[in-house]
């Protein structure tokens, strides 16, 4: 497991069926060991107000971790 429960990681991939973005934030809220394949976690994805928008899966490929570099920047929900 590269992420620990409740880490924030960047997503690399648009998940359109959800209004999320490539470059959006998500949070670990579980993690799926796969023995034959990639593993995968569960993300919750919340807006600005800290409602819950979301809750996906995807696979550990698709997300990055923060780095110290990076800011946070608003947008609205693509529909």
């Amino acid at each position: 497991m590269s992420y620990q429960l409740f880490e924030e990681v960047i997503l690399l991939e648009d998940v359109t069926e959800k209004g999320l973005l490539k470059g959006d934030v998500a949070t670990i809220v579980d993690y799926h060991r796969v023995p034959e394949g990639e593993d995968g976690y569960s993300l919750e994805v919340f807006n600005v107000l800290g409602d819950t928008i979301a809750v996906i899966t995807l696979p550990e490929s698709a997300l990055a971790p923060l780095t110290e570099n990076e800011i946070f920047s608003v947008r609205p929900l693509a529909v």
